[in-house]
């Protein structure tokens, strides 16, 4: 059987070690007429430095077909075969671009992962968990658009004004959240953001985000869970930690988070909480 590799854009969070295991296309982010390629000439960290210190908002461009495809001719070349996980089509031309690159071969598989960030991210780690159990690619690829409508992604928000600057969402949704000290909780839905619930500061948005999760159907601890942050700051996240402590207590050794990815924090601004994890099998995810 072919060697499976497992491709993912830069806007899959992951914790390092799984993220080594992958080969990642890079999306860009523009400070004005400066262009950062994400995870080469900008780092995490240095981005959020960025955005705290820049009076301009930043903008992100998808990846090119010609990203990708300069990856597959690598795959190509060692005769192997690949399986592409993308953010949510629906809010990026990255999986087009990623389909146009694949277009040209046999054994590379591009699935969307109608997910982002640390949804898209939780889904790699499982891939990669697949192809360590002697999955091919074709099989897993399949498997993969099966097991990523089981993916629960629900953020506690600062606010809601990076989505609507950058056109993720609509006015009315916006607006929805937007009174002062309101805290939006999103979710992602069909591949889209939608707006699941609104509390009036940190506490009780963490105390709406432990809710939204139970009435996704319950975490499955036997796969992976991830937590993810924005911004130069992890306190709200240990404070979430914390606050939902009987949720995790005795189900899992330790929770692994990561720093959501600049292209992410663009969109959604530093004071992210957020937790991702596949749905208990046989209950219905968040609706």
């Amino acid at each position: 059987m072919k060697q499976v590799q497992i491709i993912v854009d830069s806007t899959a969070d992951m914790p390092e070690r799984f993220a080594a295991q992958c080969r990642i296309v890079p999306l860009t982010v523009h400070f004005g007429s400066e262009t950062l390629v994400e995870g080469v000439t900008i780092d995490r960290r240095r981005f959020y430095e960025r955005l705290v210190e820049s009076d301009v908002l930043p903008t992100t461009s998808q990846a090119t077909p010609a990203a990708f495809q300069t990856v597959f001719e690598d795959v190509a070349r060692a005769g192997g075969s690949a399986v592409v996980i993308t953010l949510s089509s629906k809010l990026s031309g990255t999986y087009q671009s990623a389909c146009i690159a694949a277009a040209d071969y046999d054994d590379i598989y591009v699935v969307d992962s109608r997910s982002v960030a640390i949804g898209a991210g939780i889904l790699t780690e499982y891939a990669l968990r697949c192809v360590s159990d002697g999955m091919d690619a074709k099989t897993l690829a399949a498997h993969l658009e099966q097991k990523r409508e089981d993916i629960c992604l629900l953020a506690l928000l600062d606010t809601l004004e990076y989505l609507k600057r950058g056109g993720r969402v609509s006015k009315a949704v916006a607006l929805a959240g937007g009174l002062l000290s309101i805290k939006p909780v999103v979710t992602i839905q069909d591949g889209e953001i939608q707006l699941v619930g609104k509390a009036r500061g940190s506490k009780q948005g963490n105390n709406l985000l432990t809710e939204k999760i139970a009435q996704c159907g319950g975490v499955d601890f036997s796969l992976p869970v991830l937590l993810g942050y924005s911004g130069l700051s992890d306190a709200c996240l240990q404070k979430y930690v914390e606050d939902s402590r009987a949720l995790w207590q005795g189900q899992i050794d330790k929770l692994e988070s990561t720093l959501i990815c600049s292209v992410i924090g663009t969109h959604t601004g530093p004071g992210v909480v957020a937790v991702a994890f596949f749905h208990k099998s046989g209950q219905a995810a968040y609706r």
